[in-house]
């Protein structure tokens, strides 16, 4: 194998030691960059290295070699570019985009990569275990080169940082691009070849190094996702990594791998059905957020769709594509969404590509509204100048209606109204609702506003739960009269939106983790949507409900019948982690009633699900084994609901969620480990009672995967079932 060392002028020390250590390894020639335009200097190489420990003072002369670059990958070549090398992928036409962090920093804890899991049999992880690998000593500082803020346009993300023993997940120095026929790996975290060393250290830097340089020279083939936006291929792949893990939910609209937040766009258009929901392709952890997008005939089955909207690097939504909502303008969908960008957050607008939804196009000129209204005195806070996001629109006799979420200072949180007659040019109207009941510091996200004819629905998030108040929105004095507020549900539900399908209102809510951060990267997803819910108000109340077609993802009635308890536990024959529960409870003089669900035969883990006349609770003290799992039971109150009392209760994976009387819902996280983890029991404490249940064995929301992935192995870290449970 021949190594070309790619050198500009000079070589300190760092660079010497890393050519001294790559002869002992390989056929290595030194390349000097002013020698590399003639088109020669590469030849007979199978793959280049630049390890730069110094910043290039003459970035024209790298541009000046990129033609020559271009056709070696072109033709099969390999390139690794570590530490500040990886900051000259815009001037070798590689990516347009840049690190957009670059310099020197002290190292005082042992630093290196902290790899994806869904990349986690990659060849440069060769005879490696686990995901976490120190390769830069704690010491003297080390230069580095990464992305933070922004994300490259063409690569894909391989890992992120692992400091000491602490994940760092957002600061992303390992990448890999396709070029022509060959690859480029980046690697600018801390590699430093010269000076005292950690033995554990120069192990894992040594294989690392040395695993690259074979991958690239020997292109293994191990082709990735086409960079940002991701392809279909890639989306499959993803879900096929992941097909294992029995925590992930099975008919939930999940994100194919990575991270999902919010809901956005919900839009039927063209007889399909559009969900695009927040989502980091960097990897499971909030940050760099584009527009993920799954599209459905049914609201039963999904199909991932490339990422739709991703940050413009010169433009408002810089730092990120936030939450917004989808409308058809005449015959043409567009979408207003929160560009972040140097602490402002500012309503932008896109029209879509085509027909599909499979890309919205910004406008030119964004923002379309230049400034928070000057009138209020919005939250200011340590990210962000004032507090002004999120978006809800619609049009009535011609004009435009935008609900903006945010928070005062001192009061609480409000939403925010405008108008416009183009969705380009917006008038500032008002608060329409201020939360001055609430503590200060409060803001109000994601909000909407739903017309059920008698009466109006708006609901907010406000970081902890969903709020909703029923009453009259009055567009001509742009206010909001309050009859009644409830919270929507108490659970793990967030930040939900909805969509008008013929006659009704189908809504969707973020179920976020309740697990930590390095939880969810050894899982390699984090985040999924609500199975859809028909919202109506009956009698001046919300109703909420499964769509009724949901009904049509039963596959297999697992067991039915009617069970006499008295004080006792019983199994029941039916056991899985994506199954339905439709019961009757009716407690007699037990003191609360209901089921065990994912329940070891021990009892080790089982998640309660009780009711006890007033409320229905879902305790997780016993749900999970796995000490970061939150414990905390969750309960919705439905003492005004009819006694006994019809519940549906929805396992998959890792969520449960329950819906009482055909008004209350309740949305909680469970985190089973154990692979019997799957069994089902009615109960009744302290007194008589009794169920009438049917439990039915639930359909996938997702195509089969019928056969693992061909890269496919066990993980070996986090907590996933070798069989699949």
């Amino acid at each position: 194998m021949a190594v070309g060392f790619l050198a500009v002028g000079e070589l300190d020390t760092e660079e010497r030691a890393a050519l001294t250590w790559c002869r002992t390894e390989f056929d290595t020639k030194r390349i000097q960059l002013d020698a590399v335009s003639d088109g020669d200097a590469l030849a007979g190489r199978d793959v280049i290295w630049w390890h730069a420990n110094e910043p290039i003072a003459t970035p024209r002369d790298v541009a000046d070699c990129a033609s020559v670059f271009q056709s070696f990958l072109d033709d099969g070549g390999g390139l690794l570019l570590s530490s500040r090398a990886v900051a000259q992928v815009s001037a070798l036409g590689i990516d347009p985009v840049p690190p957009d962090a670059t310099g020197t920093e002290p190292i005082d804890e042992p630093t290196g990569v902290l790899w994806k899991s869904v990349y986690s049999d990659h060849p440069i992880l060769g005879e490696l275990a686990g995901l976490r690998h120190h390769t830069q000593p704690a010491g003297k500082p080390a230069p580095y080169a990464r992305y933070e803020d922004v994300l490259p346009e063409r690569a894909d993300v391989l890992a992120g940082t692992f400091r000491g023993d602490t994940d760092v997940p957002a600061e992303l120095a390992t990448l890999q691009w396709r070029v022509g026929d060959g690859t480029v790996v980046g690697m600018g975290q801390g590699m430093a070849f010269a000076g005292a060393d950690a033995k554990d250290t120069e192990a894992n830097r040594e294989r690392i190094a040395k695993n690259a340089l074979r991958f690239l020279a020997e292109d293994a083939g191990f082709a990735l996702t086409s960079g940002r936006p991701v392809d279909a291929e890639g989306l499959d792949r993803h879900r096929r990594e992941l097909a294992d893990d029995f925590q992930r939910p099975r008919y939930h609209l999940s994100p194919p791998a990575n991270w999902l937040n919010d809901p956005n766009g919900c839009l039927r258009w063209n007889d399909r059905y559009h969900v695009f929901y927040q989502y980091n392709p960097a990897g499971p952890h909030h940050d760099t957020i584009h527009w993920g997008h799954a599209v459905s005939e049914d609201l039963l089955h999904w199909e991932d769709k490339p990422v739709a909207l991703s940050p413009t690097p010169s433009g408002p939504d810089r730092d990120g594509c936030w939450s917004g909502c989808a409308v058809d303008d005449d015959g043409t969908a567009r979408i207003v969404y929160t560009g972040g960008r140097d602490r402002w957050q500012l309503p932008c607008l896109a029209t879509a590509a085509d027909d599909e939804l499979s890309e919205w196009i910004p406008v030119d000129d964004n923002p379309v509204i230049e400034q928070p209204p000057a009138e209020l005195d919005l939250l200011s806070t340590e990210h962000w100048h004032a507090e002004f996001r999120d978006h809800a629109i619609w049009e009535t006799g011609g004009r435009w209606y935008q609900l903006v979420g945010g928070g005062l200072e001192d009061v609480g949180g409000t939403v925010i109204l405008y108008e416009s007659p183009d969705l380009r040019n917006w008038e500032y109207v008002g608060p329409v609702l201020v939360g001055d009941w609430e503590t200060p510091g409060t803001v109000w996200e994601c909000p909407e506003l739903l017309d059920f004819g008698d009466s109006q629905l708006l609901h907010v998030s406000n970081y902890e739960e969903v709020l909703y108040f029923l009453g009259e929105f009055d567009a001509d004095a742009g206010t909001f009269h309050e009859r009644r507020r409830d919270t929507l549900d108490p659970g793990d539900f967030y930040a939900p939106q909805s969509l008008q399908d013929g006659d009704r209102t189908v809504t969707f809510g973020w179920i976020p983790e309740a697990r930590g951060i390095s939880r969810q990267w050894d899982a390699g997803w984090a985040g999924t949507l609500s199975i859809p819910r028909e919202l109506s108000v009956e009698g001046g109340r919300l109703h909420q409900r499964p769509i009724r077609e949901f009904t049509e993802l039963r596959k297999r009635r697992l067991c039915e019948g009617r069970v006499g308890l008295d004080d006792e536990t019983r199994r029941l024959d039916a056991a899985g982690r994506s199954i339905e529960i439709q019961a009757t409870l009716e407690i007699d003089d037990a003191s609360e009633i209901g089921f065990l669900v994912c329940a070891t035969p021990d009892g080790a883990e089982q998640t309660k699900i009780r009711y006890d006349g007033e409320s229905v609770t879902i305790d997780r003290e016993d749900a999970s084994l796995d000490p970061g799992a939150n414990a905390t039971p969750q309960s919705v109150g439905v003492e005004d609901l009819e006694s006994p009392l019809d519940v549906r209760i929805f396992v998959d994976g890792s969520v449960v969620e329950l819906f009482a009387g055909g008004r209350r819902a309740l949305t909680g996280r469970i985190y089973p480990t154990r692979h019997d983890s799957t069994g089902v029991a009615a109960y009744a404490s302290d007194g008589s009672g009794s169920v009438d249940a049917t439990v039915w064995d639930m359909g996938g929301a997702w195509p089969a995967v019928t056969e693992p992935s061909a890269r496919s192995k066990p993980k070996k870290s986090g907590i996933t079932s070798p069989d699949g449970g």
